[in-house]
């Protein structure tokens, strides 16, 4: 049967519709916010606008592209103050090196395409970024999944991988809140010899140790071949590190599409990058402030709720409800009683394992916590 392309995509609009998992964008509401990643309020503060508007002030004269860098690293989009910058945020993380990308997505497409080669193996928690996937995906390399933060089934997969051996987690995962094993893991990986990835999205900024992150947290810098730290969460701007060595460094600029073929980020955004990470510096009263919400948080729900909280020392809470039209339906009056919070949806996570994805932030009021709280237990 001949089929054309809009039938194409009514019908799978239609089936998606069937299984109540229909996506939809919505505009800004004036709910009280226990949904974005904004985790420290960077995203909405006047400090770092007014901080970023003068540092443009001053490279106005240097840097008269502000608003667009023109093109990409390669061609006309390099600046010094990019290589400046990418050199204070690997310092930053006691890190070699480390090559700014346009978003978290370009950051992992990039890093595991041009990584995975054919006669390699790539070996993946089960609970990665889909970004993750996605760069696997386009690689040439074998890739395995493993059961999320199981070591067993991890050193199972590496008596048996071929090549040059990648493993890669999260060290805060994005969907579930909770910590990867990396003390274990970085362990299984250096007696294996494979190379361990570590997406460090969701703990970036929000670590008791100026936002550095899980793995400098552990003293485990050493024993990373490749951290990924994204802007657009805890630090409110946009755009991606790959921080590693070196040689990590100047094989992607050569191999990395994502970062080869896209017009870089502007002056502009490098402007806010730089000052969200100079507040960083700054900012341990600021993180202490945001685990003790969590903490109140966590304190406040009902035994009913707790029971279906899944275990989790980050900002991101996760209450798993089963089944979509549940959970839609639990959001929904939530939302009905002032508080923004959003339901996730199989297939973005498993069925069965549907989920209210809470994110608490320093700006969230004990007040606002404590009616958010009272709201699920009434709800629920």
């Amino acid at each position: 049967m001949f089929f054309t392309a809009d039938k194409f995509l009514s019908i799978a609009l239609h089936k998606r519709q069937e299984q109540n998992a229909l996506r939809t964008l919505a505009v800004n509401n004036q709910l009280i916010d226990f949904c974005s990643n904004d985790y420290l309020g960077f995203a909405n503060s006047k400090e770092l606008f007014d901080l970023t508007e003068l540092e443009l002030s001053h490279l106005i004269t240097q840097y008269p592209h502000l608003l667009g860098s023109t093109g990409s690293r390669l061609l006309a989009g390099n600046s010094a103050y990019a290589e400046d910058l990418e050199k204070l945020i690997a310092a930053f993380h006691n890190a070699e090196a480390g090559l700014i990308y346009n978003s978290g997505y370009d950051a992992n497409i990039g890093l595991f395409s041009a990584l995975g080669q054919k006669g390699d193996t790539i070996i993946y928690d089960e609970l990665i970024h889909a970004s993750i996937r996605d760069g696997i995906k386009l690689s040439q390399a074998s890739a395995f999944m493993f059961r999320h933060n199981n070591t067993v089934h991890l050193e199972e997969r590496l008596k048996t991988a071929q090549g040059l051996v990648y493993v890669s987690v999260e060290s805060i995962y994005s969907m579930d809140g909770d910590t990867a094993h990396l003390k274990e893991i970085a362990g299984l990986c250096k007696r294996y010899k494979a190379n361990l990835i570590v997406d460090e999205a969701h703990a970036t900024g929000i670590t008791e140790n100026n936002g550095r992150g899980v793995v400098q947290q552990l003293n485990l810098e050493n024993e990373i071949f490749a951290r990924v730290h994204t802007f657009g969460k805890a630090l409110g701007c946009h755009g991606a590190v790959v921080l590693g060595s070196d040689l990590l460094r100047n094989f992607l600029i050569n191999f990395s599409r994502s970062f080869i073929y896209t017009t870089a980020l502007p002056v502009k955004s490098l402007a806010s990058i730089r000052q969200s990470y100079q507040r960083l510096e700054r900012s341990d009263a600021l993180i202490q402030r945001l685990h003790e919400r969590i903490n109140y948080f966590k304190e406040h729900l009902s035994e009913n709720a707790k029971g279906k909280l899944i275990e989790s020392c980050s900002a991101i809470q996760c209450i798993v409800v089963n089944g979509n039209d549940k959970v839609k339906k639990l959001a929904s009056a939530i939302q009905k009683d002032g508080y923004d919070v959003r339901p996730i949806l199989s297939p973005t996570v498993p069925k069965g394992k549907e989920r209210l994805r809470i994110c608490i932030h320093v700006f969230n009021t004990i007040l606002q916590i404590k009616g958010f709280c009272d709201s699920i237990n009434r709800n629920l």
